[in-house]
């Protein structure tokens, strides 16, 4: 599907994942709509292409208003889902019960604010014409090899991202009447802002565990991945690892 002359929407779209991939549709010619926090965008880089709005999405309203915004300038082809968080907490731990705050905080972002995004988005899509081929566009969400390999610790983000995985096929089939494609991506260790703190040690030992290529992924490897499920018209509701065939071990 062409991304040149078309809009694009990328959550977590100021670091990371996110600014990677609003960074590589730009450069393909799309009109890019990074969503993130007013914190995220306030140091994020000036990016021709890309033009940052303030959107939470787990805000159904600012998701709708920014989704308007990207409609706005042509025709939106392009969505994906980037915003995450991942803190860590056992069921069981030193400090009693697993924060059932917390848990609902983590599905709420990552599962139900993808989801957010990609019915309301998809609602706009719709609404374009198609190209020759009948197609309207496309949406990427990110899920994690902790859908399937959960480490301990990670009960509530894998419970997130096992949802992601979960809603690919069925959101492939109820939007395929539209002529939107969906599909997710699964990466595993890469290097985001979320390593930037720890130590080279810990690093080192996180890239040596990866069977092959023998190290961190990294954000543009991601983006290299989502345009070219962009661009593949017959991929569709399908789940891809990204992960270098890392197992993720129990801890």
């Amino acid at each position: 599907m062409q991304i040149n002359n078309t809009a694009a929407i990328v959550t977590g779209g100021a670091s990371g994942l996110g600014a990677a991939t609003a960074a590589a549709l730009a450069a393909q010619g799309a009109s890019v709509f990074a969503l993130d926090l007013p914190a995220a965008i306030e140091s994020a880089p000036a990016v021709d292409g890309v033009t940052y709005l303030t959107a939470d999405v787990t805000d159904e309203d600012q998701v709708r208003a920014a989704v308007a915004t990207a409609a706005e300038h042509a025709p939106l082809r392009t969505v994906v889902s980037c915003a995450g968080i991942g803190p860590s907490m056992r069921i069981l731990g030193r400090k009693g019960v697993h924060d059932i705050g917390l848990y609902a905080k983590v599905v709420q972002i990552n599962l139900v604010g993808t989801f957010t995004v990609l019915a309301l988005a998809s609602e706009a899509i719709a609404a374009t014409e198609p190209d020759e081929n009948g197609q309207r566009g496309v949406v990427v969400n990110t899920a994690s090899i902790a859908a399937y390999d959960g480490q301990i610790g990670q009960v509530a983000y894998a419970s997130s991202k096992g949802g992601v995985v979960g809603m690919t096929l069925p959101a492939a089939r109820d939007l395929a009447q539209h002529g939107i494609r969906v599909c997710t991506v699964a990466p595993g260790i890469v290097d985001t802002p979320m390593l930037a703190t720890v130590s080279e040690e810990i690093r080192a030992g996180l890239a040596a565990g990866v069977p092959f290529p023998q190290r961190l992924c990294s954000p543009q490897e991601y983006a290299k991945l989502v345009t070219m499920i962009v661009d593949h018209d017959y991929l569709n509701g399908e789940t891809i690892r990204m992960d270098g065939a890392l197992r993720m071990a129990p801890r």
